[in-house]
């Protein structure tokens, strides 16, 4: 397994010069199962901050706003939660916010999730067909415009991504729909986004866990593509994320928060596991774009292409120079096909019925 990500250029996924052999390198049975997309419009870096500085204003809101845009019925798969997600051992996570929003405005700007059918719909299946719930701009002035834009720039790369992807199924794996990937992830209106903010975590909370997986516990994605932003690092302590309270404040958007140069923690960050159980932590450039493998590529590629477990540790308290609270925000968007499409031909499996199984798994009851 390679060590280092691998990176390709923007012009170069346009003009599909990126070859097998890269493909290979970057999601075969041996990689790390993710690829780096440098050369992103400014445009990117500007929505980048705007939105993960947003991520620590949204994640101290007063608790009375945060419940309003609470979704229990979805299982939180839209909207804000915190503690609401198991992880190993049945333990309830409680270190990271986390905000989903339905990327169906991708496809539809006046859809907010997708359309239901008589298989799937917002009785049997509220986890994915239930409506975005998102904090009016009174509450986070330019908050879902920033969001929305974010999330199509960053799928917009994703469909580029999919067509080399294509380019190499097309030749390697038999009876390979033409285009399938591109279509997935240009069409799908089951798109999300998620938004999020790991709280800064205190000492005492520290001593009681040892695991490095403290953030987000090994898993694996389930969808296509999962774009991923670099994390952004903020101290709380020197920027307080506060939302001014006045009738005459009336901004389009809050002001952005300073971003620390690195993480004051050199092993905080996105690790991803071997299959031989090593682990390689990987650092995204911010005028980067990533872009992870899920479980539903997997099956669509018959194993050509591998999801990767990966887990995400945390900031240790009084590591490094920087003194105060730091908290970690990123967005992640996961392109994966609509509820009925087919993922898995030989057992005759749409993502919808999949994506059941893997939902009922994660969530609390």
């Amino acid at each position: 397994m390679s060590t280092q990500a691998v990176t390709v250029s923007l012009e170069d996924l346009k003009s599909g010069k990126v070859s097998f052999a890269t493909l290979e390198e970057a999601f075969g049975p041996e990689s790390l199962g993710i690829i780096i997309v440098k050369d992103i419009p400014e445009e990117f870096v500007q929505l980048r901050h705007r939105l993960l500085s947003y991520s620590s204003y949204l994640g101290n809101l007063p608790e009375f706003k945060l419940n309003k845009i609470e979704n229990a019925a979805a299982k939180y798969l839209t909207g804000w939660s915190r503690g609401k997600e198991t992880l190993k051992n049945g333990q309830i996570d409680t270190h990271k916010g986390s905000y989903y929003a339905n990327c169906a405005f991708y496809v539809d700007p006046t859809l907010s999730c997708a359309t239901p059918t008589d298989d799937f719909n917002a009785v049997n299946f509220p986890e994915y067909l239930s409506p975005n719930l998102w904090p009016g701009d009174a509450t986070i002035p330019g908050f879902k415009e920033t969001f929305e834009d974010l999330c199509r720039l960053i799928i917009d790369t994703a469909v580029l991504v999919a067509q080399a992807c294509d380019r190499f199924a097309e030749k390697e794996i038999e009876g390979y729909t033409k285009g399938y990937l591109e279509h997935v992830v240009k069409t799908s209106t089951t798109t999300k986004a998620r938004l999020l903010h790991y709280f800064p975590v205190v000492k005492t909370e520290l001593e009681k866990e040892e695991n490095d997986d403290d953030w987000c516990a090994t898993h694996l994605d389930h969808g296509c593509l999962t774009g991923l932003t670099s994390a952004m690092f903020i101290n709380e302590t020197k920027q307080i994320p506060c939302i001014p309270m006045s009738y005459a404040y009336n901004p389009r958007y809050l002001p952005t928060l300073a971003e620390l140069d690195r993480s004051p923690d050199p092993s905080a960050g996105l690790y991803i596991v071997s299959r031989s159980g090593t682990t390689t932590q990987v650092k995204i450039p911010r005028d980067c774009i990533a872009f992870q493998t899920g479980e539903a590529l997997e099956r669509i590629t018959k194993g050509k292409f591998k999801a990767v477990p990966h887990f995400v540790k945390g900031v240790r308290p009084g590591v490094g120079d920087e003194e105060g609270k730091i908290a970690r925000n990123t967005l992640a968007v996961f392109t994966q096909p609509n509820l009925g499409e087919v993922i898995d031909s030989e057992m005759d499996l749409t993502f919808g019925e999949f994506a059941r199984g893997i939902v009922e798994k994660n969530t609390t009851k």
